[in-house]
């Protein structure tokens, strides 16, 4: 079985949808199926142009050129290295997702599409964004054999327009990548990583960082990730305007070993924002044996309500959440059990089942047998 994964950023790109295909299609392969990448020849934001093709884990990738804006990369090339495919699998709902349902009836080979939270990440264009999607999404969804929500939030948001179509599978993550990492004795230090972007409301950790300070000056933080929207100097002066430039450490686009160093210097791991499809590194950070502080919205509620581990702000009340942080922070045993709380309820989220449970989809929509084996053929 041949699968083409389409996304419209992968590695050496970083971020929760490039690693979540880099995942899929590595334990698929593993299963014993062709998998492969299709995505555009740069990565946002940064210079130069990558190979047109290359091996990254053993995943054959190809790189299309492309023209227009991030927001919705045009990459009509595409077409032309999809030959020899038994299914596409799409990946979020962006130019691939329309271009793919337009030109099915030339393509003829079934569609699969992942959400992977749509394009609601910020309020930015919020009326353009629900016309876009009561209209183009909803026509363009008919052409897809299977919707494939990636967080419960996902299906809440697709639920009208995919009608009888929509399955729900929440992503997974390395299990082996962070795991254990965190600092073995509870320190004063919490760590946020991911892309730098406003929605994130990295700000907010700032102020976190100010409140924390008055119950202890000894806090500090480490933001780690990718710039994007944000750089390093406009965080620094976030950071500087709240206070607390002193106490913040930035690790710019970190390899996995020198995060996973940066992890071992936390026994806190914090995000705030104002959208997430699913909270992939706020999972992973769980792997490692950080305690997650996390903003209110609906996927970090239900991360928190199913493992147990972590604590949530409330009516943006950083004062009270953190008197809670360093409450738990003078008793050890608390620390103990809140970081073997976070490895344990991250052991929900495993990249070889959601692998799996995405072949049998395949196999319906091609009428293929299901599957309860790990090796497909």
């Amino acid at each position: 079985m041949k699968i083409i994964h389409v996304v419209r950023q992968f590695s050496p790109s970083v971020g929760g949808l490039e690693d979540s295909v880099l995942s899929l299609a590595f334990e698929q392969r593993a299963m014993g199926i062709d998998a492969q990448v299709i995505t555009l020849n740069t990565v946002f934001n940064r210079e130069g142009v990558l190979p047109p093709r290359e091996s990254i884990r053993g995943i054959p990738v190809s790189r299309v050129p492309w023209c227009g804006s991030t927001r919705y990369p045009l990459a009509p090339s595409v077409i032309a290295h999809i030959g020899g495919a038994d299914l596409i699998h799409v990946h979020a709902i962006d130019f691939f997702f329309d271009f793919f349902a337009l030109t099915k009836f030339l393509i003829r080979k079934p569609l699969v599409v992942s959400t992977h939270g749509g394009f609601f990440h910020s309020g930015a264009y919020a009326k353009l964004k629900k016309l876009w999607f009561a209209t183009l999404t909803r026509a363009s969804i008919r052409a897809y054999a299977k919707v494939v929500a990636c967080s419960q939030n996902d299906a809440d948001i697709f639920a009208d327009v995919a009608k009888g179509r929509l399955i729900t599978i929440e992503n997974g993550i390395n299990q082996s990548k962070f795991s254990d990492a965190a600092s073995k004795t509870p320190v004063r230090t919490l760590i946020s990583f991911g892309r730098f972007s406003p929605h994130k409301r990295l700000d907010r950790l700032f102020d976190l960082l100010a409140a924390l300070k008055k119950q202890n000056p000894e806090w500090r933080l480490i933001v780690a990730g990718r710039p994007a929207e944000q750089s390093v100097s406009d965080l620094e002066k976030i950071a500087e305007r709240a206070g607390v430039q002193d106490a913040v450490k930035f690790v710019a686009e970190p390899s996995d070993e020198e995060l996973r160093d940066a992890l071992s210097a936390a026994s806190w791991f914090a995000s705030f924002s104002d959208h997430e499809g699913f909270g992939l590194a706020a999972v992973e950070a769980m792997s490692a044996g950080l305690v997650p502080v996390l903003s209110g919205i609906a996927p970090f509620r239900r991360l928190v309500g199913k493992t147990g581990a972590g604590l949530l702000l409330e009516e943006n009340d950083m004062a009270g959440l953190a008197a809670k942080i360093e409450t738990c922070q003078r008793d050890t045993e608390a620390m103990v059990v809140g970081r073997s709380s976070a490895i344990a309820g991250a052991r929900n989220y495993d990249w070889k089942d959601v692998a799996r449970r995405y072949v049998n989809i395949y196999n319906e929509v091609l009428h293929i047998p299901m599957i309860s084996s790990e090796r497909v053929s």
